[in-house]
Order: structure tokens, then C-alpha cells, then sequence
């Protein structure tokens, strides 16, 4: 009986999965801030054991709620969540600058990731060096030190100065570090470049700009600067490990209309190419970033920057690459749209219209926790129901994984096994109902995803099977950069 239930609840979800536009390919990221413990460590000082069980509860809960990957914040400012012979261990593990935790957080956190079949962006701050010049702890060999003319102070904050070319290797260098240590999967970098302007104060690069601008207005010379970071970093990414994707999540206007006949058509006060000196666009023509994520942090009925208009610029200037959705769920509740339980779901419905866009990031980690506005339920039983694979990028990997080798062990149970070359990261199963006339990509639903690197099994009488009685099943092996091969049905 209890079977029987198990077996009904789930074709129910998944009938009803299927209103909300279910898709076999779809990026669902979610951000894990680290600075000021906002996301993890909730707390300075944790014991390892307990940063390790906090970080895996973590992961249950998004892997629960339909969540694919994970940008954790691994250098908040100029620090870092791995032992590295550039900068420090950060404050916000425990407690004090430059104090080493028993074990390597990166490391963990990358294997406990994949582990789950989801994906780990190491997330990076290039130019915050010292998160407040009041409160921050700061280690005896931070680089501000040895490199104390490197740096200039904005506000609170202390920050590289990007016009100087040596600071500029300096980030690459810590990112090469990076990407030849540790197998993760991407390089990420938030909206925060030149930073966000304070009324009545100016960023203090006057003698940098007189020593390096040559000619150029200081604007231009202050986007040439963040070019080059860009650039450079690609460049040490493909000759390192081309394997890793590089991404942005740049702040959700690139330009208004009244300023760019390219612009989108909002009023917002400040801009991504104008003040933070960030020109995606550019970034993306050349293509020395693999996908953008920016931060449509606003409500669909917004009066200057509508999520609508703006999801609508963005999937019209996407050059080929990957354009995934920020949301902006931390704002739960801070006016009546966001105090409106539909707001996150129509973003989600209005992304799924449009054709080149992939997917979805949430800011942050916490509020999918709280579940917040229910939101977390409403991804894991309706828009996040069935699984999603991560969409692949042809121009960093196109290699098909072999077939699997497929082993009926009774009626109704099967194993699998892989024994290709290309490295995978397990099985994806298919749903096709047999009405229609052929078995393809376009109308078959992905139905679950096992993370296992050679062999698999499966039961068909598995209550947690979302399928019809009347459905095909197929199998097909995914590699590790999202390739899928030919699929074998299971007879």
C-alpha cells in the first residue's frame, strides 16, 4: 500500500511538473556568500567538524531543492578557503586573518559538490583587499603590506588599484594558483570591478591614471583596466585548465537607452559600463567570458529597471554564450512585490520563454535555507520537480561519452556500465511516452540523474521513478562537461 501511495504522489508531481515547463538542460546556481558569514560559515571559528556538517547540510538542501551548482565565495578579499602562498587564510574561517583550519575547505567543498552530481564555481573578488579598515583582521603577511602602494582606500573599503598593470598579474597569478590545484568546474567573478561610487567622493586614481592613461579619457582607461583582468584571466584559464568556464555576474544594467542607443530601455541611476567600469558586452563579442549572470535583483513591476525589459535585453545580447538569470531573493519581503508569493515563480516562467536563455542563480544560499515566501518549496515540487543537466558549452567540449553498457538483471532491474574514455559523471534516465512517433532529446523528460562514475543500477518498480506505466525508458551517460551520448533503452 505504502508503494502504492509513494507511486501516485510522484506521477502527480511530475503531471504537474510538467505545467510549469520542465526542460532537460537548465543551469540552477545558487550563490554561497562567505564574506561577513553570510551564507557559510554562519559563524568565525567553527571547529572543522562542525564547518564540514554545516556546509554538507547545505548541499542536501539545495540538491533537495533542484539546485545543479554552487558559486562559493573562495576570496572574499584577498584571502582565501584553501592554503595558498599568496594570501591568507580568511578571518571568516576562524575568526582571525591568517589562522589555518585543520583541513582544506576547498578541497571538501569541491568533492562533497560533485559528490551530488552538481558543479563548483570558485568565486573570487579580484580587487576588495580588506572588507572594512575598522573591523577587519589582517594577517601580517597580507600583500597589503609587502605591496602597500598597490592599494587604495574608498570609503571603508580597501581596494587594489586596477590601473596598475602589476597588480593585475598578481590576480591572475592567484587565479592560475587556483585553477591548477583544484578540480573545479569555473572561475567566478560578481559585479563588483571598479567599485559603487559614494556621492561626493571620487575614486582616488588620479596619479595612477596620469602615470598609465595615455591619452585615453579616465573612463576609458578605467574599463581598458578592467578589460585586461578579464583578458588575462581567460587567457591563463585556457592555457591551464581549458576544462573550467569563466563567468560574470555583472549588476543588471549594462546601459540605459537614453545614455546608448544599445541600451536597454530602464532609468537606473548607476550602471554597469559607466560607473563600474564594466563592459560586458565587450566581454562577451570576444569571448573571454563562457557565460553571464547578471543581477536582475528587481521585482517584474519595477518603475525603472523591469525584470521583464531586462531579461529581454539580456537573451538579445548573449554573442553565443551562456546567459544565466540572477535573482534577487534576498529582498523577500522588503515591499508588497517582493512580499507576493509569485514574484520568484513568474521570473522563472518568464526566463523559460526565451529561447537563449539557460537557467538561474539565486542571491543567496540563505534564503533558499529559510525558504522564504516558500520559495524553496515551490523550485523542489513544481519549476525544480525533475532533474536538469547542466547545459553543456560546445566550444569548451564537445566529446561524446560512449554509450552504456546496458545488463538486465530481471524484468524490471538493470545495471549499467561505462568503460569509454571521455571522464563522466554518471547516468541520466528518460522518460518518452511510446504514443508518440520517435524517442528524441526534444520530447523525451530527463526523470533522474545518477552520480556514479563507471557502473549504475536501477529498478523500474522504483516508486521514485516519476514515469507512466506506459513510458519508454532510456539511459544515456553524461560526461563531466554535460555531454550526453547516444542512449540505450532499457528492453
Amino acid at each position: 500500500m505504502k508503494n502504492i501511495v509513494s507511486s501516485i504522489i510522484v506521477l502527480f508531481l511530475f503531471s504537474f511538473a510538467q505545467l510549469y515547463g520542465q526542460v532537460n538542460f537548465e543551469f540552477r546556481g545558487v550563490w554561497i556568500a562567505t564574506i561577513g558569514n553570510i551564507d557559510w560559515p554562519r559563524e568565525k571559528g567553527l571547529s572543522a567538524e562542525e564547518q564540514k556538517a554545516s556546509f554538507i547540510k547545505l548541499l542536501d538542501i539545495h540538491q533537495r531543492n533542484g539546485i545543479n551548482s554552487v558559486f562559493v565565495q573562495i576570496r572574499p578579499a584577498a584571502d582565501a578557503f584553501y592554503p595558498s602562498e599568496f594570501e591568507p587564510w580568511s578571518e571568516y574561517l576562524m575568526g582571525r586573518q591568517g589562522v589555518a583550519p585543520s583541513y582544506d575547505p576547498l578541497a571538501f567543498m569541491i568533492e562533497e559538490t560533485h559528490k551530488r552530481g552538481m558543479e563548483f564555481h570558485a568565486w573570487i573578488n579580484p580587487y576588495r583587499a580588506v572588507a572594512n579598515i575598522k573591523h577587519s583582521s589582517i594577517a601580517a603577511s597580507h600583500i597589503i603590506h609587502t605591496h602597500p602602494e598597490w592599494f587604495l582606500t574608498y570609503g571603508t573599503i580597501r581596494y587594489f588599484n586596477p590601473g596598475i598593470p602589476e597588480v593585475r598579474a598578481f590576480v591572475s597569478k592567484v587565479v592560475k594558483d587556483i585553477v591548477t590545484r583544484y578540480d573545479i568546474d569555473g572561475v567566478h567573478m560578481d559585479d563588483y570591478f571598479y567599485p559603487y561610487p559614494i556621492e561626493g567622493k571620487a575614486f582616488p586614481d588620479e596619479k595612477t591614471y596620469l602615470k598609465y592613461g595615455k591619452g585615453m579619457t579616465k573612463d576609458a582607461w578605467r574599463r581598458s583596466n578592467c578589460d585586461s583582468i578579464i583578458k588575462n584571466i581567460y587567457d591563463v584559464i585556457t592555457e591551464t585548465n581549458p576544462r573550467v568556464k569563466f563567468g560574470i555576474s555583472p549588476f543588471g544594467v549594462w546601459r540605459n537607452k537614453s545614455q546608448d542607443l544599445e541600451g536597454s530601455k530602464t532609468t537606473a541611476g548607476t550602471t554597469s559600463y559607466d560607473n563600474l567600469y564594466a563592459d560586458i558586452l565587450l566581454w562577451l563579442r570576444m569571448g573571454w567570458i563562457d557565460y553571464v549572470a547578471p543581477q536582475i535583483y528587481w521585482e517584474c513591476s519595477h518603475n525603472q529597471c523591469p525584470y521583464n525589459e531586462l531579461l529581454d535585453w539580456w537573451s538579445k545580447h548573449t554573442y553565443g554564450k551562456h546567459l544565466y538569470i540572477g535573482h534577487g531573493i534576498y529582498k523577500a519581503n522588503i515591499n508588497a512585490a517582493w512580499r507576493d508569493k509569485t514574484e520568484l515563480p513568474s521570473q522563472i516562467i518568464a526566463l523559460r520563454g526565451m529561447k537563449l536563455t539557460e537557467g538561474s542563480a539565486f542571491f543567496s544560499s540563505q534564503d533558499l535555507v529559510r525558504n522564504t515566501n516558500g520559495w524553496a518549496d515551490s523550485l523542489r515540487e513544481n519549476y525544480y520537480a525533475l532533474p536538469a543537466i547542466v547545459p553543456p558549452m560546445s566550444w569548451i567540449d564537445s566529446s561524446l561519452p560512449a554509450k552504456p553498457e546496458v545488463i538486465k538483471k530481471s524484468n524490471s532491474s538493470y545495471t549499467f556500465k561505462y568503460n569509454g574514455e571521455v571522464k563522466i559523471k554518471g547516468f541520466a534516465i528518460f522518460k518518452f511516452r511510446s504514443c508518440l512517433e520517435k524517442a528524441t532529446i526534444d520530447n523525451a523528460t530527463l526523470i533522474k540523474i545518477i552520480n556514479a562514475p563507471l557502473t549504475a543500477s536501477i529498478d523500474r518498480k522504483d516508486p521514485s521513478l516519476p514515469y507512466d506505466l506506459d513510458s519508454q525508458l532510456f539511459v544515456a551517460t553524461l560526461s563531466i562537461n554535460n555531454n550526453l551520448s547516444e542512449w540505450v533503452e532499457l528492453k
